[in-house]
C-alpha cells in the first residue's frame, strides 16, 4: 500500500461555514479522541463537568477581553443560529403596541424584520433595495421613530457584499446588529450597542452554536407569554446550561478566541483583514472594467468580496478553472450569481495573493 501523503488544503471561499485555521483544525482533531487528557471525547463531556464549565468561563473570559466587553453585559451560547435571533430579538425586546426600527440592506435583515412583525410594529426606517442593495443608508436616510424600543442592523451583507463602515447613531434607542459574518474581524465599541448576535460558522467557529452579547437590563423585560427556552433571562440565570448546550462548538470557539488571541488581538486581525480586502479590490479596480465591483466603494466588505464578469458565460468559467487549482467556493449566492470571495479572519493572505493572480491571468485569457 502506497504511503499516505499529508492532504494538500485548498484555499476555502465559502461563505459559511467557512475557513478554520489549520492549528485550530488539528486541536479539535486532537480532542474529539481525548479531550485534555480527560481520557473522553470532547463529543462525550458532560455539559455539566468541571472540564466543561471551565471551558465555557474561559471562552466568556476570551470574549469579554477581545471585544473589550462591558461588565453589564452577558455573553450567551445558544443554538440554532442567528436566524432565531430574528425572533427572540422581538419576542424579549417588544411588548404589544410597541415598535422597533429596521435598517434593511440585504436578505437577512428583509429576514429579521419579517420576524419581527408577529411580535409587534415592525418599522422600516431605511432601506438601499431600490438600489439592489449595493450600499448602505446614509445618515441622512435613516428616519428613526422617537418611540422605538431597538433599531436593528445587520452589520454585514455576506450576498451582497456590503458593511457598515460607522453604525447609525440611535441615542438613546438601543442598537442591536447581526453580527454574523463579521464578528471579530475588526475593533467596534461594544458599549454602542444593546444587544450583538452572531452565528459562529464565519469568523467563529463550526455552526451549532450562536453568541449573543446583551446589556443586562435588556434581557430583564418582554412579555410573560414568552416561553422560558426563549427568554435571554432564562439563559442568563442558567449560565447558557438551561438544556444542553452545543459543547463541541462552544470549545471550538475557544479555540478561534485564543488564535486570535495568539495573532495579536482584534486590532491585528483588523489589519490583516484590509490587507486582504485592498489586493482584492485593487485586482477589480484595476481590470479595465473586466471585473465589476457589484458594491459601492464607501461599502464594501471586508469579509465577503463581489464582483461581475462581462457575461454569465464567463463567471461560469471563472468558477471551474479557479476550482481546478485550488480555489473553492467562488460562486456568488444563487439569489445574484456573479462571483464571491468571502475571505473571513482565518482566510489567508496568500490565498488572496493566488485568487489575485488567477483574476489577472484569466482576464488577460479572455
Amino acid at each position: 500500500m502506497p504511503e499516505r501523503t499529508k492532504m494538500e488544503r485548498k484555499f476555502n471561499f465559502n461563505p459559511g461555514p467557512a475557513t478554520l485555521p489549520l492549528e485550530v483544525l488539528e486541536e479539535l482533531q486532537k480532542s474529539v479522541v481525548d479531550f485534555n487528557q480527560a481520557g473522553m471525547s470532547v463529543l462525550e463531556i458532560s455539559h455539566r463537568s468541571k472540564e466543561f464549565l471551565a471551558l465555557l468561563t474561559e471562552t466568556k473570559s476570551l470574549f469579554r477581553e477581545l471585544m473589550e466587553i462591558p461588565q453589564d453585559y452577558e455573553i450567551l451560547f445558544l443554538g440554532s443560529g442567528a436566524s432565531l435571533q430574528f425572533a427572540m430579538v422581538p419576542m424579549n425586546l417588544l411588548n404589544p403596541g410597541e415598535r422597533a426600527d429596521y435598517i434593511i440592506t440585504g436578505s437577512w435583515s428583509k429576514k429579521a424584520i419579517k420576524e419581527a412583525k408577529f411580535f409587534g410594529e415592525a418599522v422600516v426606517a431605511a432601506t438601499t433595495e431600490d438600489e439592489n442593495f449595493r450600499r448602505v443608508p446614509k445618515a441622512e436616510e435613516i428616519d428613526l421613530s422617537q418611540d422605538a424600543q431597538y433599531v436593528h442592523i445587520t452589520s454585514n451583507n455576506t450576498i451582497f457584499g456590503t458593511q457598515w463602515k460607522t453604525f447609525p447613531k440611535t441615542n438613546s434607542i438601543p442598537l442591536v446588529a447581526d453580527m454574523s459574518s463579521d464578528i471579530l474581524s475588526r475593533k467596534i465599541d461594544v458599549g454602542s450597542f444593546g444587544l450583538i448576535y452572531a452565528g459562529a460558522q464565519k469568523n467563529l467557529g463550526p455552526a451549532g452554536v450562536t453568541v449573543v452579547i446583551i446589556r443586562k437590563y435588556l434581557a430583564m423585560g418582554g412579555p410573560d407569554s414568552v416561553p422560558l427556552m426563549l427568554r435571554y433571562k432564562t439563559h442568563i440565570e442558567e449560565n447558557s446550561l438551561y438544556n444542553t448546550p452545543p459543547v463541541f462548538a462552544i470549545y471550538a470557539v475557544k479555540l478561534v478566541l485564543e488564535w486570535v488571541k495568539r495573532n495579536g488581538g482584534v486590532e491585528k486581525i483588523e489589519e490583516i483583514n484590509n490587507k486582504k480586502a485592498e489586493l482584492l479590490y485593487r485586482a477589480i479596480d484595476e481590470a479595465s472594467g473586466f471585473y465589476r465591483g457589484t458594491a459601492e466603494a464607501d461599502s464594501r466588505s471586508l469579509m465577503n468580496v463581489t464582483f461581475r464578469l462581462p457575461d454569465e458565460n464567463l463567471e461560469q468559467k471563472f468558477i471551474q478553472e479557479a476550482a481546478e487549482i485550488g480555489l473553492h467556493g467562488l460562486k456568488g449566492h444563487r439569489s445574484v450569481g456573479g462571483i464571491r470571495a468571502s475571505i473571513y479572519n482565518a482566510f489567508p493572505v496568500e490565498g488572496v495573493a493566488c485568487l489575485v493572480d488567477f483574476m489577472q491571468r484569466f482576464s488577460k485569457a479572455n
